[in-house]
């Protein structure tokens, strides 16, 4: 099991979102507070955030922890965006330990990253797999059930689905009982996020910002709990959150 978080509004430093709250995203790589899987986010780490005025994020991505990376608290220190979407991971066994194992995964202007795990993986999600074209399996980052996830989820975006209603079809796909998908992605104006098996919060960060994140990053007034199976869809306007089976029923 993993953390992840997503932010839009006004620009801040990476340091004032994950690093400065204190029980932002770093802390959350030794000492998260809700996490059901898992005590420990220790095995990979990722940042991806969006330059003013170029559609493509950058990203920044290590196979070890956040708390032991030499670059990190400089590079917080100074990267400033609007736009962001980090993750801390807890590695699944059977599956890669490699920096591209990592979220965020990346697609041109998209971000996507997967809290939870599909049970019985590899073989579960043959399903998955065999709906997509060899190419897409060949390109996969590592060799994960998130990978897979954002290759499937990639392929509807790429047919001219919707974003809530791609990560809302590969949810449905997936067809493995007690799978855990809680799904989070951004094209730097809209966070989509999934929850299916495991936490989502979110709060306001300023009067046009918004925070979502696996669990809160502070103490602070405001924050709401997403129910379980929700589809979330936050822009730095506004947040909603509609029933995942009746988005993903309605996508058929």
């Amino acid at each position: 099991m993993c953390r992840h978080l997503a932010y839009l509004g006004p620009p801040l430093t990476l340091q004032e979102l994950l690093v400065e709250p204190e029980h932002g995203l770093f802390r959350q790589s030794w000492a998260p507070r809700r996490q059901r899987y898992g005590t420990v986010n220790a095995d990979g780490f990722g940042v991806g955030w969006y330059a003013t005025g170029d559609p493509v994020p950058a990203r920044y991505r290590r196979d070890r922890p956040m708390w032991g990376d030499p670059n990190l608290l400089d590079l917080a220190r100074v990267v400033r965006s609007g736009a962001v979407l980090a993750a801390v991971r807890s590695g699944t066994e059977g599956m890669g330990f490699a920096e591209a194992a990592a979220a965020p995964f990346a697609s041109g202007k998209w971000l996507f990253s997967h809290n939870g795990a599909v049970p019985g993986w590899p073989g579960s999600l043959h399903g998955l797999a065999a709906a997509l074209p060899p190419e897409a399996l060949v390109r996969l980052e590592a060799p994960t059930d998130s990978a897979l996830l954002w290759a499937y989820a990639r392929s509807r975006l790429a047919a001219g689905v919707p974003l809530p209603v791609a990560l809302a079809e590969t949810v449905t796909a997936v067809d493995v009982p007690d799978a855990r998908l809680n799904m989070l992605a951004t094209d730097g104006t809209t966070v989509v996020a999934t929850v299916w098996g495991d936490t989502l919060s979110w709060r306001r960060a300023s009067p046009a910002g918004v925070i979502v994140a696996s669990e809160p990053t502070d103490d602070g007034p405001g924050w709401r709990d997403v129910p379980d199976r929700s589809l979330l869809v936050a822009t730095a306007d506004g947040v909603t959150v509609d029933t995942l089976e009746l988005t993903a029923e309605a996508a058929r």
